[in-house]
């Protein structure tokens, strides 16, 4: 959502009702029934968007949202908390599971992750994330940003894993920071060892480029299922939103991407 601040005015994106409203439009346009959306600054800044007659918002409960200095370049504008949630579409059953707040690794300045179940039968697994930025290929030893990342990556395949051996199917979605389709990716590979069996896990983007940026050939934003999410999937049913506006004109940095499920009988 690039910096949604809860008031006109405010944050490294600064916007004005209309801004707010164009956003609403976007969000009506996906036609989706559960979103994952990061860089927000509160519930009521969700709720903007989102709004409460059409979903239900949750937002990680991290007390501290991170360092709250000056916007690079914007005089007089300050950081606001950046968040990770969902937006539920109303009617649709869902149950809030604590957040996961390991991949936070101790350190306030990270984002947690917020972990829904998502239907009333044999309920879908979902875990909102955004990891640490500044690693989106490679690894370098002596980049602090690699080797934060890299240190989310077994906390999270830890909680891939357990859905796998519970035999939940399960989803990751949100922005990674980093280009997992890649050949021989690193943080991917570390994260789809094979085991368990069930935690083989899949890119619901595929071989799909990106087109949101024209200097960014590369996904990092994806849906990441295991097994049994990726046998729901619906095939061929991956969509990238471009907001059908220039590039210039996008209302935020990044572009949503979206898949359909089938929902178990």
């Amino acid at each position: 959502m690039e910096h949604l601040a809860e008031r006109d005015g405010e944050g490294c994106r600064p916007r004005q009702e209309a801004d707010y409203a164009a956003l609403r439009g976007h969000a009506e346009a996906l036609g989706a029934d559960v979103i994952a959306f990061q860089e927000v600054e509160s519930k009521a800044a969700a709720e903007r968007v989102f709004t409460p007659d059409k979903y239900e918002v949750v937002i990680e409960e991290r007390a501290s949202a991170g360092a709250q200095g000056g916007c690079y370049g914007m005089p007089g504008q300050r950081l606001r908390p950046q968040k990770v949630g969902f937006a539920i579409r109303r009617g649709v059953p869902f149950t809030r599971n604590p957040d996961f707040t390991a991949l936070g690794l101790g350190n306030d300045n990270l984002r947690t992750g917020v972990d829904i179940s998502v239907g009333a039968s044999a309920p879908l697994r979902m875990l909102a994330v955004h990891l640490k930025s500044g690693c989106n290929s490679g690894r370098a030893p002596t980049d602090r940003d690699c080797d934060t990342l890299f240190a989310q990556v077994p906390v999270l395949e830890q909680w891939i894993d357990t859905r796998g051996q519970e035999g939940a199917p399960a989803l990751v979605l949100g922005d990674f920071n980093r280009r997992l389709a890649s050949r021989n990716d690193l943080v991917f590979t570390d994260l789809d060892d094979g085991e368990p069996a069930a935690s083989d896990l899949s890119l619901a983007s595929g071989t799909a480029g990106a087109t949101c940026k024209s200097k960014y050939r590369e996904f990092i934003d994806f849906v990441v299922l295991n097994k049994s999410a990726a046998e729901q999937a619906v095939a061929g049913s991956f969509q990238e939103y471009t907001y059908d506006l220039p590039e210039e004109q996008h209302p935020s940095d990044h572009c949503p991407v979206s898949v359909s499920l089938r929902t178990a009988s």
